[in-house]
């Protein structure tokens, strides 16, 4: 059985890391839209196994965490009530934490903005970490908690409050989505004894910055969200192995991940793609061209 050249397959994987939308791969890269679902679900798997593994046992000192919102489908209020569970349709928000030294994020994950989901994201983040940590947070209701059954008394944990103007009574289109003025911050200390001048949330908020211009699902008020909830998983993964292992931060001059020691140079694409195991990339069946007229569906 013939397989996708890995030319092909880097170029694939190049144009998704880069913000480009499937439907726009397929044309660029002159593939099936099924091929660069396949190849999205195939790498994205392999990327999350891989991370998984690697963030172990890490020398980390300064973690911030923040979740970002997407969805599923349809948006929370027009998600059928009647939808199969597994669909994970409506509101879905992503996880994450950055060590501000290094700029490695050591895990995320998909959930909902509840105090199970922080619970079990903060269990597995102090799984993950070798020392002790000064941790800060917004101020989402369920962290103070989940902090202290993940870590108990070992950590340095603030909570940063931010106090935001009262928005217009009516929401214009152009306004919708721009932020609220911040007229204030907070910092309270809840674990610990946490340095005041490192109580910050700014660094992972960059990052979700980053995660919505990386990655074309995340883009708000368009047609480009993730109609699976597999595939939002898998395209995030991709993205975290990507900025992680195979994209020099301009700050740091070298990967986060070789500045945290769990890398030795700078990842390639092909490297991300050969994560693939052999008998699941010869499952993909005889490349072909797409043709004008071959029927595509997502």
């Amino acid at each position: 059985m013939n397989r996708l050249p890995v030319e092909k397959r880097v170029q694939i994987v190049t144009l998704l890391v880069e913000g480009m939308s499937m439907r726009s791969v397929s044309r660029v890269a002159d593939v099936s839209i099924n091929t660069v679902t396949k190849m999205l679900a195939d790498v994205g798997m392999a990327c999350a196994l891989y991370q998984d593994q690697a963030m172990r046992n890490l020398a980390l000192t300064d973690i911030q965490v923040d979740e970002i919102w997407a969805f599923i489908g349809a948006k929370q209020k027009n998600a059928p009530a009647d939808a199969d569970p597994s669909l994970g349709l409506g509101d879905c928000y992503t996880y994450t934490a950055i060590d501000r030294t290094t700029k490695l994020m050591p895990c995320y994950m998909l959930g909902y903005r509840t105090a199970e989901c922080a619970d079990a994201f903060m269990e597995d983040l102090a799984g993950r970490l070798a020392n002790r940590v000064q941790l800060t947070t917004d101020g989402m209701g369920g962290y103070p908690v989940a902090v202290e059954k993940a870590f108990g008394v070992n950590v340095d944990y603030a909570v940063l409050n931010k106090h935001y103007a009262a928005g217009p009574a009516v929401k214009e289109a152009k306004r919708r989505y721009s932020p609220a003025a911040c007229t204030g911050a907070e910092k309270i200390a809840k674990i610990g004894i946490p340095f005041p001048e490192l109580v910050s949330t700014s660094h992972v908020e960059r990052a979700n910055l980053t995660m919505r211009m990386g990655m074309r699902r995340f883009t708000r008020l368009t047609n480009a969200f993730s109609k699976k909830i597999e595939m939002h998983f898998a395209a995030v993964s991709l993205h975290f192995m990507h900025y992680n292992f195979a994209r020099i931060h301009k700050t740091l001059k070298v990967t986060p991940a070789m500045q945290a020691g769990i890398a030795a140079h700078v990842w390639s694409i092909e490297e991300i793609v050969c994560l693939v195991p052999e008998q699941e990339a010869t499952k993909r069946g005889p490349y072909k061209a797409r043709q004008p007229k071959e029927a595509i569906s997502n």
